[in-house]
């Protein structure tokens, strides 16, 4: 399966969130040392090569954005209600096994609700779709404020976008 995931990261240039945003989504697919796969591989959307991920899956998304940027604040919301909608809908299912199961119909995983609490609670792959610069998931609004408000001097806060498979 497929989704577009985000790195928020300080940058100067497009350049440089695009290339920050590359070391996030490398620490994801697991290609640095002491990094943990979550998602098979990646595709930004700089990538012209391609004819089934990035662009011509999901259409002509920006490399890397200025949250402050109509482009950024876009992919931002976007992100945001992905978010905010995957949680609920595992939230939900949480909700619906520990009414209808019992307690050993979840220990033994019916209607995938172990499966559902693992995503309820994790911090990283498909039920994550935005990530800081250090390939933490962000999880609620909180964290996102947070990172909103930080920023280096002279660098801005970036929003790279990038088509994953998992």
């Amino acid at each position: 399966m497929h989704m577009i995931i985000y790195a928020l990261v300080e940058a100067s240039t497009a350049e440089e969130a695009l290339s920050t945003g590359q070391t996030v989504f490398d620490r994801l697919v697991g290609a640095e040392p002491q990094s943990c796969a979550v998602f098979d591989y990646y595709v930004t959307f700089d990538e012209e090569d391609t004819t089934v991920a990035g662009k011509a899956r999901w259409g002509d998304l920006p490399t890397a954005a200025p949250i402050t940027s109509e482009e950024g604040e876009d992919l931002l919301e976007r992100a945001w209600e992905t978010t905010k909608k995957e949680f609920q809908r595992n939230l939900n299912r949480v909700k619906q096994a520990l009414e209808e199961r019992s307690d050993d119909e979840i220990m033994r995983d019916a209607g995938l609700a172990r499966h559902a609490f693992k995503r309820v609670g994790a911090s990283q792959g498909p039920s994550i779709c935005l990530y800081d610069q250090h390939a933490t998931g962000i999880r609620h609004r909180g964290h996102l404020d947070r990172l909103l408000e930080e920023k280096g001097e002279n660098k801005t806060c970036w929003i790279v976008p990038a088509d994953v498979h998992f």
